[in-house]
């Protein structure tokens, strides 16, 4: 519970009766509806993208309380099923609204990141992830900015894990992105420094030299 302040600040956009649910969900798991409280998550999460980008803190937290409380695993069962649901509409939800689909994107790579069982990534998330960054990775999608930052934000964050869990799909996408970048016309010149520093970082063991480091931050800050 040692984030409990930094989760609490996270929530204060909700109103008090959401905040109210939240806050006992994160102390007293068992003393809420924990399918309610996964769907408000999720339901902020894809339309907030900085809520997104830090929910899966949250998430960990609730899971660790429910389990401590009652050795149950509602809250992360409701949220696996909630994932999957969205998961399973994600070409309607990308058509419909580019700003929620990337949202969405980032929650289940924060979601990754953060929910681990016995210290390994859930094996339930692994081709999801997957899947939707090899979306990311399509034509269509490395034309758009949002998109190829969104694509390298997740592969900075989680890229090294996801290759642990398979490193052939990360071997394939990355044959994808380094076709993008050499043969897709009509790259933009962000698109195009973003997907040649994330080849790098990967060739780099996902590091980048200092040189390097130097180089993409100056030139993304011109």
């Amino acid at each position: 519970m040692e984030n409990s302040n930094k989760e609490e600040y996270k929530i204060q956009s909700f109103d008090v009766e959401t905040q109210q649910l939240l806050k006992t969900a994160l102390k007293e798991p068992g003393a809420v509806d924990l399918e309610k409280v996964a769907a408000v998550i999720v339901d902020q999460s894809l339309k907030d993208q900085g809520f997104s980008k830090e929910a899966g803190r949250i998430c960990f937290t609730i899971v660790q309380a429910e389990t401590k409380q009652s050795g149950s695993n509602v809250f992360r069962r409701s949220l696996l099923n909630r994932l999957q649901q969205e998961f399973t509409n994600r070409e309607e939800t990308r058509s419909r609204s580019l700003q929620e689909w990337v949202c969405y994107v980032t929650f289940i790579c924060n979601v990754f990141d953060y929910l681990k069982v016995n210290n390994m990534p859930m094996m339930a998330l692994v081709h999801p992830v997957y899947d939707c960054l090899f979306r990311l990775g399509q034509a269509d999608s490395l034309r758009n900015e949002e998109e190829v930052d969104c694509l390298v934000l997740q592969l900075h964050r989680i890229g090294d894990q996801l290759e642990k869990m398979d490193v052939q799909r990360m071997d394939d996408l990355f044959f994808v992105l380094r076709d993008g970048f050499l043969l897709q016309e009509g790259l933009g010149s962000l698109a195009r420094l973003l997907l040649l520093e994330i080849l790098e970082f990967r060739a780099g063991g996902w590091r980048l030299s200092d040189t390097g480091q130097k180089y993409y931050y100056s030139e993304l800050t011109d």
